[in-house]
């Protein structure tokens, strides 16, 4: 799957990577911090083109898209590598390198015909960092927008300028990571830094991309009131109040195993102080809690959609918005969207794909 790097240039003899921050210079043969991409001939290469980790259909509200047709499924799949080092890792079997080899081969055409034959409106590049196989995601995302799909990423917004306005301009939604607002987390757990992920969730937002925000919240690390207020905080002034935003549950795994699973009153405190905030749709994640999970009407507070885990359990919005005071709730939509939609009795199960699909 090598094929030939975007966003890099030659200096001094070398190939310098400008696809994250970290803007690796790599001499003839040598592999940047994430695995993916080396030096070669005088130019830079990606080993993760042209196929996927495996395909799922998945509810939206797993991505966690919120605001983003709500009750639909989404064609996720995923490559191999991060530009992260997060020794918390809860997906750390695809973010690894050597996970490149199990990839399967395919086309961005392939992609879309597999996202409308299995019922999805949209395609999700996830599970691991969809940055690193950026010049494939803007392949699939050209084709699946072709067919009328919305792309949607998960990211670490760990993003280099030269590669903002492109990236991001090829999602209609995002979820990014907003780790912890504070750069020493960042290093100590993440081997990079605070100040190019907020840099890149601005973009994204410039962009004119739908953001969602995540916060894994690991007991001692990153739950401290002083983070969360100013995280809160950054994400009402910066993003706008009706940003939606997720605190989800951390579990012990990979290289972090000593610290406790976090508990749901950690999450419903952190949730309350954001809303505090200002902030109008906070969410708790990764643990079942109904009024976390629920979407209120930003006018009158009428519950418009509640979820049972990443089900839709109840649905009435009426062309988007509220059916009793009429405001408009901010998001992605489909016209006429409401409980009657017929396109929701034609969705199959999650994880069913089509005979002959690529998964």
């Amino acid at each position: 799957m090598k094929h030939p790097a975007r966003w890099w240039r030659a200096e001094s003899g070398r190939v310098r990577c400008e696809l994250c921050p970290r803007l690796c210079l790599l001499a003839e043969g040598q592999a940047g911090y994430c695995g993916v991409r080396h030096a070669e001939g005088g130019a830079l290469f990606t080993e993760v083109y042209g196929g996927h980790g495996g395909l799922c259909v998945d509810p939206i509200e797993k991505k966690p898209l919120y605001h983003v047709l709500p009750g639909s499924r989404i064609l996720s799949f995923g490559m191999a590598g991060c530009v992260l080092g997060c020794d918390f890792c809860q997906n750390w079997r695809m973010s690894r390198m050597g996970e490149a080899a199990s990839l399967r081969d395919a086309t961005p055409e392939g992609i879309a015909e597999a996202a409308l034959a299995s019922g999805c409106e949209a395609v999700a590049f996830t599970y691991n960092e969809p940055v690193l196989s950026a010049e494939w995601c803007l392949a699939v995302a050209a084709a699946a927008r072709g067919r009328g799909l919305l792309t949607a990423a998960v990211s670490s917004a760990y993003v280099a300028p030269g590669a903002w306005g492109e990236f991001f301009g090829a999602m209609d939604a995002v979820n990014l990571d907003l780790k912890a607002f504070s750069d020493a987390f960042y290093r100590r757990r993440c081997k990079a830094r605070l100040a190019p992920v907020l840099a890149g969730i601005e973009a994204a937002k410039r962009a004119g991309c739908w953001v969602e925000i995540t916060s894994l919240l690991i007991p001692g690390e990153n739950d401290s009131e002083r983070d969360l207020r100013g995280l809160s905080c950054w994400v009402a002034r910066t993003l706008g109040v009706e940003t939606p935003l997720h605190f989800t549950a951390f579990h012990p795994d990979f290289q972090l195993r000593d610290k406790p699973p976090t508990p749901v009153g950690t999450l419903r405190w952190a949730r309350e102080m954001a809303m505090g905030e200002g902030l109008r749709h906070v969410y708790t994640g990764n643990v079942r809690d109904a009024e976390g999970g629920t979407t209120r009407c930003e006018g009158c507070g009428m519950e418009l959609i509640a979820r049972d885990g990443f089900q839709v359990r109840t649905h009435r919005l009426q062309d988007g918005g509220c059916p009793r005071c009429g405001r408009r709730l901010s998001g992605i939509f489909s016209p006429g969207e409401g409980p009657g939609d017929p396109r929701r009795r034609r969705i199959p199960p999650p994880g069913v794909l089509p005979p002959g699909a690529p998964g």
